[in-house]
């Protein structure tokens, strides 16, 4: 989930920590119109993915699914990467951890032959032993010295790193040889509760210059540098195509499958492309494409709990949305329990909506932290901009100094539950005087918009591969933080936000996290808005794969069932 939360368009995969995700037509099931169906916290007590061992998968075949976007940044730990970054990444690079659904940690012995946790002098120690067989394909070792340089990349010392996230990485002193170069000692300074999160994406030392680190993976995978039961067969950008092949320098399992394709489609042409065959998988997360796929034959339809949380974003960089009181009245004036019904229509959902984005509300130490600071309120939000200056006129449309009370939302895709929330957004917001805009963009462009802070308001959603949410909230609420967009963070709330980690144990920092989250929400920048299930049509036969809730395994376990 490595160390990482990550900003996606809400789809789903693997080991980094928290990633960036588009918002459209999302996993998602349905408003709960019998009185029944499932909550977020059924869901969450189910996982379906058709597991299998690797022993009983055929020998063969391809798999081949559709991604948002084929990102232009290829390396995942570098800031402008997406979920889709790690997605591609995870399938010819080296997987060092994997999660059971429940989130319980293990370790690839492909390339770790053993990890052992202790304590001296009151700091964490981990002692990484490294397969001695573990080579990069372009036949450098995998060593101490990997280790090593994934934490001074990632460690935020040196500036010219923009990172995905240094969480974690910033508490090690040391990274050190241990009784060979086939040996990591990992020390941290004081206790880390989280450490399992950590060095589950790994960097070349190759790409440890800054400029290469930043710029050396823009639109070019380098497969040289990686390592894996797979490697890249084919890179197409103009036509969103990439597509991986076993490969002959690996040492391990080899993997199951022939091939594995990802095609990058908007939302109406990848569920097309699924009923016809194309596609293996797809997300049906909404009531239109349930409906198309729901007398197929031959498919599976797997349903469990999504660890995607959606969001709205304020650009406190644009002009209006600088003024902290006006944030305020917008977030005052959105319905989130609307938003919940028409995203979830005809799927036969409820859910309680979502007060944290650093822990699910079916996670042990979740509080409901955003409620402390909005609440849904169309009065007081048309006080607070009165009281902000901007006045109602004609209509009922507000504006100061001349200047209308007016702003942008962009919208990413085609599918129509995206528009339909856009569109419920316009008439919330204009009954409090705004005028909201939509700015319909396509789904490919969504890690321009997200690099460029190209927005006033931006829909989008943060997904999570492990279950160590509170280790990372640095990375939604520190000022230098590349996921949380809004640029509302205040650097001298940075120490507050540090300190969680520091705690010695997990209760410890739910408290003090809890806390920390309720003051952060206070500026106005980020608002949680749903939850979101997951819904996948899958091909029957797709072993390993579907909605597994903190669910990750390795390229050669996924395949089709004997």
């Amino acid at each position: 989930m490595s160390v990482v939360k990550k900003l996606a368009a809400l789809a789903a995969t693997t080991a980094l920590s928290v990633s960036l995700v588009a918002c459209g037509g999302s996993p998602g099931s349905g408003a709960n119109a019998n009185g029944g169906g499932d909550t977020e916290k059924s869901l969450a007590a189910q996982a379906q993915y058709n597991p299998q061992p690797y022993d009983n998968l055929k020998d063969g075949g391809t798999l081949t699914t559709a991604l948002i976007e084929i990102s232009t940044q290829w390396n995942p730990l570098q800031g402008d990467a997406t979920l889709y970054s790690q997605t591609l990444w995870n399938w010819y690079n080296p997987v060092l951890t994997t999660f059971s659904p429940d989130g319980k940690p293990a370790f690839n012995p492909d390339y770790l032959t053993d990890v052992k946790a202790d304590t001296v002098n009151g700091n964490t120690r981990i002692t990484y032993t490294i397969n001695p067989k573990a080579t990069y394909n372009d036949g450098s070792p995998i060593d101490w010295t990997v280790f090593q340089a994934t934490w001074k990349a990632d460690n935020a010392q040196n500036k010219a790193y923009i990172v995905n996230s240094s969480d974690g990485y910033d508490r090690i002193a040391s990274v050190a040889k241990g009784v060979d170069d086939r040996q990591a000692i990992v020390t941290f300074n004081g206790f880390n509760v989280w450490w399992q999160g950590l060095f589950g994406t790994l960097l070349n030392p190759k790409a440890l210059d800054p400029q290469v680190f930043n710029k050396g993976y823009i639109d070019n995978p380098h497969p040289e540098w990686g390592a894996g039961p797979y490697t890249v067969q084919k890179f197409d950008k103009q036509n969103g195509t990439v597509v991986f092949t076993r490969n002959p320098k690996w040492w391990g399992k080899k993997g199951k499958l022939d091939t594995r394709t990802f095609l990058a489609m908007e939302s109406t042409a990848s569920i097309n492309a699924f009923k016809n065959g194309q596609l293996d998988a797809t997300d049906v997360g909404t009531k239109d494409r349930l409906a198309q796929v729901q007398n197929m034959s031959g498919i599976d339809i797997r349903k469990g709990i999504s660890v995607s949380t959606s969001l709205f974003t304020l650009n406190s960089k644009s002009p209006i949305l600088a003024d902290r009181q006006v944030r305020k009245a917008v977030f005052e004036g959105i319905d989130r329990k609307q938003i919940a019904d028409i995203r979830f229509q005809g799927l036969n959902f409820t859910e309680t909506l979502p007060g944290s984005l650093n822990l699910f509300s079916f996670q042990d130490g979740y509080q409901d932290n955003f409620s402390k600071a909005v609440t849904f309120d169309v009065e007081k939000a048309k006080q607070d901009l009165e009281a902000a200056g901007w006045a109602s006129g004609p209509g009922g449309m507000r504006s100061k100094g001349g200047q209308p009370l007016e702003f942008s939302y962009v919208n990413t895709g085609d599918d129509p539950v995206g528009k339909a929330v856009a569109g419920a957004v316009v008439a919330m917001l204009k009954s409090i005087g705004v005028k909201l805009d939509i700015r319909q963009v396509a789904s490919s462009d969504f890690s321009s918009i997200i690099s460029g802070r190209k927005f006033d308001m931006f829909s989008s959603g943060f997904y999570q591969n492990d279950p160590f949410g509170m280790a990372y909230i640095c990375q939604v609420y520190c000022s230098d933080s590349q996921l949380n967009l809004s640029g509302t963070n205040d650097p001298a709330f940075d120490p507050q936000v540090k300190s969680v980690n520091t705690l010695p144990t997990a209760q410890e920092q739910f408290a003090k996290g809890a806390d920390v989250e309720s003051q952060a929400f206070k500026t106005y920048g980020i608002m949680p808005t749903l939850t979101l299930p997951a819904i996948t049509a899958v091909k029957h036969g797709v072993a390993n794969y579907g909605s597994g809730r903190f669910f990750t395994t390795t390229p050669e376990n996924i395949g089709w069932q004997k």
